[in-house]
């Protein structure tokens, strides 16, 4: 028998893939092949409703308002504000326009705090105890007051411009959100700040608002977005009046009190944050 020729192979492949004496397709009738895809129709059918059932049964056991498991959540981490290209705050304060977009920053963050919006939305509380609403986790829980009056020189209410137009520059301080945590372990936790490196005459004052820089109790717990719906965190001012100018300085601002963790090296933001002031005249 002699080789086949590139003519013969094209005629079989011709004849596999359509037998018109058999009227086959690859070798199948038209019923086979509606058998396999039917097959695999039901197949992959059963598939995608025992996943979908599943899933249905697994989000049955999870609360829209509440994590199932918070035994390794951290303490929880800061930010500041204004909050605009990294963590260095850079301005001169005789060019308006270096400090003026930190200025509307703080205006913009500010204004779910004017104390008109939080006297219309939330409630007084008492101060100096958490803040526990029992009831279904389902109901929407009330948020206590936090009035950026509270903030007093840095509220920009009397300077509308967070001391940035004097070189005293205002930065706020808030802690994330945690649902159920409850910061202190029943003592307020406090602010304070420092060089982080180098000569610590480079900061020689800061003021701390609201009274002495501490987050109240009455603010916590936090309940969910779902639930504590016009919750705003509290916040701690920090006036720095007095900066060695033209100067970068580094500075750390830590959350102290029971239970924070502040000295972890490989992570910046949590109990502490570190950012630079840099102020020309």
């Amino acid at each position: 028998m002699g080789s086949k020729t590139w003519a013969d192979l094209a005629r079989e492949m011709k004849m596999f893939l359509w037998n018109p004496e058999e009227r086959t397709c690859l070798g199948r009738t038209a019923k086979s092949w509606g058998l396999i895809f039917l097959f695999y129709f039901i197949f992959y059918t059963c598939l995608a409703g025992m996943f979908a059932f599943c899933l249905y049964v697994m989000l049955l056991t999870l609360s829209p308002y509440t994590p199932r498991y918070r035994d390794r959540v951290s303490p929880p981490g800061v930010m500041i504000r204004p909050y605009l290209n990294g963590f260095t705050i850079a301005f001169n304060v005789s060019q308006p326009g270096t400090w003026q977009p930190y200025v509307d920053s703080m205006h913009h963050f500010l204004a779910a705090y004017d104390d008109k919006v939080q006297e219309e939305k939330n409630i007084e509380c008492i101060s100096g105890r958490y803040f526990i609403q029992g009831g279904n986790e389902s109901e929407e829980k009330k948020a206590c007051q936090f009035k950026r009056s509270l903030l007093q020189n840095c509220s920009g209410i009397e300077d509308p411009t967070f001391g940035y137009s004097k070189g005293q520059p205002c930065i706020l301080l808030k802690m994330n959100r945690i649902i159920g945590y409850r910061p202190g372990a029943g003592v307020p936790v406090s602010v304070d700040c420092k060089v982080q490196k180098g000569n610590e005459s480079n900061l020689r004052s800061v003021d701390f608002y609201p009274g002495n820089g501490t987050f109240d109790l009455m603010y916590y717990p936090y309940y969910g977005k779902l639930t504590h719906v016009n919750y705003t965190s509290p916040l701690v001012a920090m006036h720095f009046t007095d900066v060695k100018k033209n100067y970068m300085v580094p500075i750390q601002c830590s959350l102290n009190g029971k239970g924070i963790i502040n000295n972890v090296n490989s992570d910046r933001f949590l109990g502490r944050i570190i950012f630079t002031l840099s102020i020309g005249k």
